[in-house]
């Protein structure tokens, strides 16, 4: 699995064990997303300075505010009550802002481009 899935793909997992009602296990897979995250963020903010788009970047940083929001909600919570919302809330947050740069980089191609002007050269004569 590419490193840039990684967090993604334990938030999703962590979301499913949450619909299934294994919470336990869910509180252990975003704990594990968080160092992934870190690093995805790390990666995406090196290479918004470099250059290469900020949108990336900007996404995986916030994405990792909501994971340890919603981490700190998790361990929060009194033991064998529900979890709390915000903590489910946080997390399928992190999963829309993974999916923000994959869905501009499906509609890039829709944005319109600018034309480049032609300019004319009339000679004197």
């Amino acid at each position: 699995m590419q490193t840039r899935l990684l967090p993604p793909a334990l938030a999703l997992c962590a979301v499913l064990a949450d619909a299934v009602g294994l919470h336990g296990i869910a509180f252990w897979l975003v704990l594990l997303a968080l160092p992934a995250a870190a690093g995805l963020a790390y990666v995406g903010l090196s290479d918004a300075l470099a250059g290469n788009g900020w949108l990336a970047g900007a996404t995986a940083s916030l994405a990792v505010v909501l994971l340890v929001l919603g981490s700190a909600a998790r361990e929060g919570a009194p033991q064998g009550a529900a979890v709390p919302t915000l903590a489910v809330t946080a997390v399928v947050g992190a999963l829309v802002l993974y999916a923000v740069p994959v869905l501009a980089w499906l509609v890039e191609p829709l944005r319109p481009r600018p034309r480049a002007r032609t300019t004319t050269v009339r000679a004197h004569s």
